[in-house]
């Protein structure tokens, strides 16, 4: 008995000691999955170049088609298109080896290979409020908010934009307020968006403003912008591609994003939803290189899901848990950054529908490789509700899915036979306490801070703690006394006289 309590008092003590390495962290390395074959992906990757050379895109700009024509496309009767020699060269040129910065630079993400980065996401336009059980239009301090509480979720690694103020009364205080409540909030990584072409130019000012200067910004980019630069199926999105034109001069990293439908907006069979997505973000990667060659640019293929008995949106399914894991490989055949969505949870509350359904897209996209997640955390309601309840759930769930891709360590120490030997061979007859118990403990298991292991008799005498409420209590906790000062005081005054940045002083200090 004294020995198992030794044991335990030992346990207790390492566990509460800070950890000098974690057991999960951004950028394990994931592709254990697999859906597609080598074969596969070959006629994937045929049938794009034959999209992109016989069907081409519409809609193209003026300057889109500039750009595009003098790389090598072909513009015919007002579609563009690209012969497959064009589009092997770009994907052998392309910029396959860059990071995306925090300000931080222990938040500096390297999505290459097959590491894996999860993040938040969206364009969310309620807030999902679990005490009463309804959904309210979310506000700019919502998003600072959700950027504060992800501040503080080690698991979710990056930042991006998961909600649209609506109390914003033009796009011009809509976008510099959503880059501003962002960075106000978190340290890490920033991913955002432009609405219309206009406002770029205040935005990329705003951006150089905080780095201290334009050359200090494009040597650290930490934001990175998301850019629907095409209407599924195979057109240009005009604004989004002036927008990405003027964001790639002024050295913003950027994800090329197709968001088709399967079944809407995107063929309705698996395979060529990923084909035509594929297609059009290949489309992108030729345009941002003729624009700029070697520019840091994320393949975002993002293809979702219908519900085809009604067209809703599907984003907790199992297709599109496939979906995602079928395009992280063929980002992998190219060899290019990727970045695709998971976590998107259908159920309109934190319930058991949302864990599993996150739980099975997240882990799959995971294995599969994919660099970025994006709407990993906190997402509800087929993108329409943000949760930030979910958001810290989510970040215990994220942390199992990463001991997942991180998978089993084969060697001497850990195939154990010296520890055998001295348990089984005059020992103890268990291996509590036992000094490989002790150092491993923290290296190779995660433990939750919010989901319960108590006995039934422990959850009982702590009055039966319930995951949502627990996550209730962390985030008011955090949201009462996490006030980070990530724009300087200077920089901040400057900010609020040059723009109109709406969110009040008094929100962002302890009251």
């Amino acid at each position: 008995m004294n020995k198992r309590s030794g044991g335990r008092q030992a346990r207790r003590k390492l566990r509460a000691a800070p950890l000098e390495v974690k057991p999960v962290y951004a950028g394990l390395e994931g592709g254990q999955y697999r859906p597609l074959s080598e074969n596969d992906m070959a006629q994937i990757h045929a049938a794009a170049l034959e999209a992109l050379e016989t069907i081409g895109l519409n809609e193209v700009t003026d300057t889109a088609a500039a750009y595009c024509t003098k790389a090598g496309a072909e513009l015919r009767d007002g579609r563009l298109y690209f012969p497959p020699a064009l589009v092997e060269a770009a994907i052998k040129s392309a910029n396959r080896d860059f990071k995306l910065y925090g300000r931080d630079p222990k938040h500096d993400l390297h999505p290459v290979g097959h590491k894996v980065h999860f993040g938040t996401a969206g364009a969310a336009v309620h807030i999902v409020d679990v005490e009463n059980n309804e959904y309210r239009d979310s506000t700019l301090l919502d998003l600072y908010n959700a950027a504060r509480i992800t501040d503080l979720q080690d698991n979710v690694h990056f930042f991006q934009r998961p909600m649209v103020a609506r109390d914003m009364e033009t796009t011009l205080d809509l976008d510099l307020n959503t880059l501003y409540a962002s960075l106000a909030g978190t340290n890490k990584h920033v991913g955002t968006s432009v609405t219309v072409p206009e406002n770029t130019a205040p935005f990329l000012e705003m951006l150089y403003m905080v780095a201290g200067g334009e050359a200090a910004y494009r040597a650290r980019p930490f934001v990175s912008a998301s850019v629907c630069f095409v209407v599924p199926p195979m057109r240009f999105a005009q604004d989004a591609c002036d927008i990405m034109e003027s964001l790639v001069k002024g050295g913003v990293p950027i994800l090329l994003l197709s968001a088709g439908q399967a079944g809407a907006t995107s063929p309705a069979a698996i395979a060529g939803s990923v084909v035509q997505s594929v297609a059009e973000v290949l489309a992108g990667l030729i345009y941002v290189n003729a624009i700029s060659p070697g520019h840091p640019a994320i393949f975002g293929t993002w293809p979702f899901v219908s519900d085809l008995r009604t067209g809703a949106m599907s984003g907790g399914s199992g297709e599109q848990a496939l979906l995602s894991a079928a395009v992280s490989q063929m980002a992998r055949f190219y060899d290019l950054p990727s970045g695709s969505a998971a976590g998107m949870s259908d159920s309109k509350m934190p319930d058991i529908q949302a864990g599993y359904e996150k739980g099975i897209t997240t882990t799959m996209a995971g294995l599969s490789g994919l660099n970025m997640v994006y709407e990993a955390a906190g997402m509800h309601g087929s993108l329409m509700g943000f949760c930030f309840e979910s958001l810290i759930i989510d970040n215990d769930m994220l942390g199992q899915v990463l001991r997942t891709i991180r998978g089993i360590e084969i060697n001497e120490d850990t195939l154990s036979l010296d520890t055998m030997r001295a348990v089984c061979l005059g020992g103890p007859a268990h291996y509590l306490g036992t000094e490989q118990t002790l150092r491993l403990m923290q290296t190779e298991y995660v433990y939750p801070e919010i989901a319960s292991r108590l006995s039934p008799k422990e959850w009982a005498e702590m009055q039966k703690p319930a995951i949502v409420a627990e996550a209730g209590k962390r985030k008011d906790q955090i949201l009462a006394s996490h006030f980070p000062s990530y724009i300087p005081e200077d920089i901040d005054e400057a900010l609020r006289e040059r723009f109109n940045i709406c969110l009040p002083k008094s929100a962002m200090r302890a009251r």
